[in-house]
């Protein structure tokens, strides 16, 4: 079945690359509806759709547009959250351009939506089932989404600086794995890449607070990493967030290799515009129970991640 909150959550910070406060809502929505981001500092306040077609090309976050010029940047935390609780129809207002980077990972995200509470829609859900390999390279970097009976993330980044060097993850999203493993994961950059972002008019909100900044072989950010591979930890993430922008949940396996959100969005697109790679499937009982927030309502986290070291 598909799923919404029980009821609003709101979450205040500043956006990672603007700095400017922001403030955002998700509200309960009707069975259908979808996610949907409305900025209300606008008038009339305008709406996106979270889709894949929304997004337009961006360096260092996901940024939705929705064609007339309007845009909304960073949403893809709030997204994997989304997608990563069960949550399908929502509607998320937003006070600003650019969505609050909070801790700079998903936790603050998740732990709102549970605290208020999942809530069963009586609407049927459908997945969005990939039928045969869709690929985009780009030098030595690609992505690929493969046939699976669930959605898996296989991911490997490749970095010069010690702190973080070589790192592979696959893992099996379904039944709360994204809260389990991914959720904690904050954002990351290296320390003589944050000068140049400053220059250039990005990372204006960026603390050690909100991401891990490395340096070589060293962690700068207080109190060090949540996992030893965060890193590659939070491009899961990422991707998570970005996959949820195809619209419904995805039975298949995505593998990245120093992908970034452009490539993700890029796959999707390709695999939209081919009829013959993907098809609609009604979801059955059995398979509801393989996707990403299945069970997840029982968690009633108040600190996901703790929750999750203590597992």
């Amino acid at each position: 079945m598909q799923a919404t909150l029980k009821d609003k959550v709101t979450f205040s910070g500043v956006g990672l690359h603007s700095g400017a406060a922001a403030r955002l809502t998700m509200h309960p929505a009707r069975p259908g509806h979808g996610i949907v981001f409305r900025r209300t500092d606008l008038t009339p306040a305008v709406e996106i759709p979270a889709l894949w077609d929304h997004v337009t090309p961006s360096r260092l976050c996901t940024l939705l547009d929705d064609g007339q010029g309007v845009t909304l940047s960073t949403v893809e935390h709030v997204m994997a959250a989304l997608a990563g609780t069960g949550i399908h129809n929502a509607l998320v207002t937003v006070n600003g351009p650019e969505i609050p980077i909070l801790d700079g990972s998903a936790a603050p995200f998740v732990q709102g939506i549970l605290e208020v509470g999942i809530r069963r829609q009586a609407a049927a859900l459908c997945a969005i089932r990939v039928l045969r390999p869709v690929e985009i390279r780009e030098g030595e970097a690609f992505a690929r989404l493969s046939p699976a009976d669930h959605l898996e993330i296989d991911f490997q980044i490749d970095f010069t600086d010690a702190a973080i060097g070589h790192q592979e993850k696959r893992l099996d999203m379904a039944n709360g794995a994204f809260l389990r493993e991914l959720a904690d994961s904050r954002t990351f950059c290296r320390a003589s890449d944050v000068e140049t972002m400053r220059r250039n008019g990005l990372a204006l909100g960026g603390t050690y607070l909100n991401a891990v900044v490395v340096d070589g072989g060293r962690i700068l950010t207080p109190g060090g990493l949540r996992h030893a591979d965060e890193a590659v930890r939070h491009k899961m993430l990422d991707a998570t967030g970005d996959l949820a922008l195809a619209g419904a949940p995805l039975l298949a396996r995505y593998t990245g290799h120093r992908a970034g959100h452009a490539m993700t969005n890029r796959l999707l697109r390709a695999l939209f515009a081919d009829p013959t790679a993907w098809a609609w499937e009604l979801c059955s009982p059995e398979l509801e129970d393989r996707l990403p927030g299945a069970g997840v309502a029982g968690y009633a986290l108040h600190n996901p991640a703790a929750a999750i070291a203590a597992e």
